[in-house]
């Protein structure tokens, strides 16, 4: 069939109708839209990386990558997908964080469990701590465990459920040795919850990343690991994360991609009931 030219000669993209506009509900905005021009015409007019959007918003658009289709007639159907962020969501800055909480279980050593020389009945624990601290005047930071015999005639200190120690007063744990303490006779290791926070945000700020990924390895009480985007978890998950005046939230992984204009930021946060230890893990802020 003969092409017959009229109206348009396409030698400048034109916007085709049916452009669609979508909102994560986080706060990015994304939008897809049709341009047509003639194949020989150069359309790197609307090709370009970083490109504003036509299509009003709430927010500044930029181009994020694009397609090409050119048919037998000369002309040619470009698709280009636009990435933004709401301006009202946290100034066009950065994107609410979308958040994902993971609980499992992981072996620890006895000796750290919460119940090992007191009995944490705040954490729902009843009857007597696992190794306790001896008879009276026993405390936790002066065991008063009882002397035994072992089978070769060594002398070993004795708590709760067979616990024994190289002292009286403590020093190491040399393991549940009594067949009569049944549950604990043998046993080195218990199962404890381990909880991860996994995350995602979007911003147009390079800064942002560059000083979050300077906070893996660092610890927060209330969930902000930098200025700026505040907590990286969701007021629902709660907003104080301190135990015994420790830090609760650990900063464990960060990893940033770049959509256009924006970065995206992905993160990893552990959690840790007992806190984290301020001499090992430097508080963030």
């Amino acid at each position: 069939m003969a092409r017959i030219d009229t109206g348009n000669n396409l030698t400048a993209a034109v916007q085709q109708p049916g452009a669609k506009v979508s909102d994560d509900g986080y706060g990015l905005l994304t939008c897809t839209v049709v341009w047509k021009q003639a194949i020989a015409n150069a359309y790197s007019s609307v090709t370009n990386r970083g490109g504003s959007c036509p299509v009003a918003a709430t927010g500044t658009m930029k181009s994020h990558k694009w397609s090409v289709v050119e048919d037998a007639l000369g002309v040619a159907t470009i698709t280009v997908d636009y990435i933004g962020i709401d301006s009202g969501v946290n100034g066009g800055v950065y994107t609410n964080p979308q958040v994902g909480a993971s609980q499992g279980l992981t072996s620890e050593h006895l000796t750290t469990h919460p119940n090992f020389f007191t009995l944490a009945s705040s954490l729902g624990f009843s009857g007597a701590p696992i190794a306790g601290v001896g008879p009276s005047p026993g405390t936790i930071s002066s065991p008063n465990y009882t002397a035994t015999t072992d089978g070769e005639g060594r002398t070993e200190y004795t708590g709760n459920n067979g616990a024994t120690f190289e002292k009286k007063t403590g020093g190491k744990f040399l393991g549940f040795k009594l067949p009569s303490a049944g549950d604990f006779y043998g046993k080195t290791n218990y199962l404890t919850t381990q909880t991860s926070f996994s995350g995602h945000f979007y911003t147009t700020s390079s800064t942002i990343p560059k000083d979050l990924v300077a906070k893996v390895g660092r610890t927060s009480g209330n969930g902000s690991f930098i200025s700026g985007p505040g907590s990286l978890l969701p007021s629902y998950m709660g907003t104080g994360f301190t135990y015994d005046s420790k830090n609760q939230l650990l900063l464990s992984q960060v990893n940033v991609e770049d959509y256009g204009l924006l970065y995206k930021v992905n993160y990893e946060i552990r959690y840790n009931r007992n806190g984290y230890a301020k001499a090992v893990y430097a508080d963030a802020l």
